[in-house]
């Protein structure tokens, strides 16, 4: 019976998602510790790695056919928004955001669980609702659940997070098949607002505080002191990188949060564009392999999930690395399965071990029907 159990779980989980997963969490992990004198990130980090991975088999062998209802999707969506509401009551403040529980040995930032939970609530809603997607009013109503979620990150304030919550749902909006024309007419309504937010409302120090923000590395003595020494570290690596351990503007503490926000930098300093190919060359493998999953999904549901999952690392992707390079604002968004949190790798991780769950049990259905159309049963 073990046997057959290890057999069954080995078929419908895909190891090469979880080897990409495994490299890029090891890469992010030795490039913390290659940077501190004390092992005190690389000890926490490989800690929660390893909670994160239990996690992900853990939630991989659930039947997540459940979360199809609407009792179940509500009654998670409605806890997270309480639990973040709660943060303005009972939350820490770091870095100026309101964002944390600070239980004294760890620290919890919900939104990252939040995350998962808004995508699980738009599969369910655009999944139900693809025959009349056309219809507006789905913008409007989707966007709605979004905006709950995302005004009560906004007001901690946690931009970043409220920037991948909007991607998420943009992004979806988008695979729903919804008409362009109605999203354009949303987009160009919240165009022409700002637009006159910004010439009738805004002070110039207001006005200056967005330009910074845009572009931070018109001010490298402030705002863009980050961004501008993140860039040296990313070409200071050229081809072949300083080494493990030798990256100076992280060594010397000329970049700021190696170990989160620029975590790219610092792993670009040590192994250079070659490091940097085979780490994107993983992401990709990631990418390909959620598609992979979603697309062969039992129902919408679990096709929207995936997708839905899948833009939400691949916005975490780009916008970190943008940054990173100077091409975007620094916002404070965390390199997927990289970066140090344990908070956002947990996360990350059952958001994957929900996926291969639902994998499983979409192999057996696919299995069933094709023996019963070998039958004749259907």
């Amino acid at each position: 019976m073990i046997f057959n159990f290890i057999k069954r779980f080995s078929c419908s989980f895909d190891w090469l998602l979880f080897g990409a997963l495994f490299f890029i969490s090891v890469a992010g992990i030795l490039t913390m510790n290659s940077f501190t004198d004390d092992s005190g990130l690389f000890l926490k980090q490989t800690i929660w790695f390893t909670i994160s991975v239990l996690a992900l088999f853990s939630a991989s062998l659930v039947d997540w056919r459940f979360l199809r209802r609407s009792s179940s999707i509500v009654f998670l969506f409605v806890i997270s928004c309480v639990i973040l509401l709660f943060l303005f009551i009972a939350g820490s403040i770091f870095k100026g955001a309101q964002s944390w529980f600070d239980f004294g040995a760890f620290a919890f930032q919900p939104v990252d669980f939040a995350k998962i939970v808004l995508i699980l609530l738009l599969s369910k809603y655009f999944s139900r609702r693809h025959i009349e997607i056309a219809n507006v009013r789905h913008i409007l109503t989707s966007g709605f659940y979004a905006f709950i979620i995302f005004i009560l990150v906004f007001l901690q304030p946690d931009f970043g997070s409220a920037i991948i919550i909007f991607c998420i749902w943009l992004a979806m909006v988008l695979f729903s098949g919804i008409s362009k024309k109605h999203l354009l007419i949303v987009f160009l309504t919240g165009l022409i607002a700002f637009g006159g937010l910004w010439f009738f409302v805004f002070k110039d120090y207001q006005k200056q505080r967005i330009i910074s923000f845009i572009n931070p590395l018109t001010d490298i003595r402030g705002a863009g002191y980050n961004a501008y020494q993140s860039t040296i570290a990313v070409g200071s690596g050229e081809i072949w990188g300083k080494g493990v351990g030798l990256g100076s503007q992280s060594k010397l503490k000329f970049l700021p949060e190696y170990e989160t926000d620029f975590i790219f930098a610092a792993f670009s300093e040590e192994w250079g564009f070659v490091g940097v190919l085979v780490m994107f060359s993983l992401y990709g493998i990631v990418f390909w392999r959620i598609i992979y999953i979603s697309k062969r999904g039992a129902t919408n549901f679990e096709t929207f999930y995936g997708l839905g999952l899948c833009a939400m690392f691949f916005t975490h992707f780009v916008i970190h690395v943008g940054m990173n390079v100077g091409l975007l604002p620094v916002t404070g968004i965390t390199m997927p399965f990289m970066s140090y949190g344990g908070s956002h790798m947990l996360a990350e991780f059952l958001g994957i071990g929900i996926l291969m769950g639902q994998y499983s049990y979409a192999r057996a259905m696919h299995k069933e029907d094709a023996k019963n159309e070998i039958i004749g049963i259907v």
